[in-house]
């Protein structure tokens, strides 16, 4: 490519799917060729074809999860991030749905082939333990903008997060 030609961004859903404690489900990441690089992050992904971003959440969460039995809420946040990942470098435009679920049990039979390769497991995690830890979890404040979320409920129009270029 010349002339500083762009891929557009990729479109994803993510989901800050929280359960009648008010904890967050994290799906815990590594790099595949660096298994030591690990991160948490909310599940979700690219939207296919034609799909909304609430097709696409709710698709996202029952495959990186197995929880089906969810209620899905507005989008909370936006952000633009840029990162390389497995060999090669994401840009994504991400809008992250909050959602309530009462099925706190998991499973992970629906990765991906890749999914399969760099993710670690899922943990539920309170806004205390978010706050409290030193791992690395994307979106990066996200223990802020949970507790700001649990205490004043959804915006009325997204916030717009700083991007992030890792």
């Amino acid at each position: 490519m010349t002339g500083g030609a762009r891929k557009p961004l990729r479109k994803v859903a993510r989901v800050v799917l929280l359960d009648p404690e008010d904890r967050v489900l994290l799906i815990h990441g590594f790099e595949p060729a660096d298994p030591d690089r690990r991160w948490w992050f909310t599940p979700g992904g690219g939207l296919e074809g034609d799909e909304s971003g609430e097709e696409a959440a709710l698709r996202e969460i029952a495959e990186e999860t197995g929880i089906t039995d969810v209620e899905l809420g507005p989008v909370v946040w936006r952000r633009q991030c840029s990162f390389a990942f497995d060999g090669r470098r994401w840009n994504q435009d991400e809008w992250f749905y909050v959602a309530r679920t009462n099925q706190t049990a998991t499973v992970m039979t629906g990765l991906t082939e890749l999914e399969r390769r760099s993710v670690a497991g899922l943990r539920w995690w309170s806004s205390t333990a978010l706050l409290a830890t030193r791992e690395t979890v994307y979106p990066t404040r996200l223990a802020e903008l949970l507790r700001t979320l649990l205490d004043e409920g959804p915006p009325s129009t997204p916030i717009v997060l700083a991007p992030e270029i890792a």
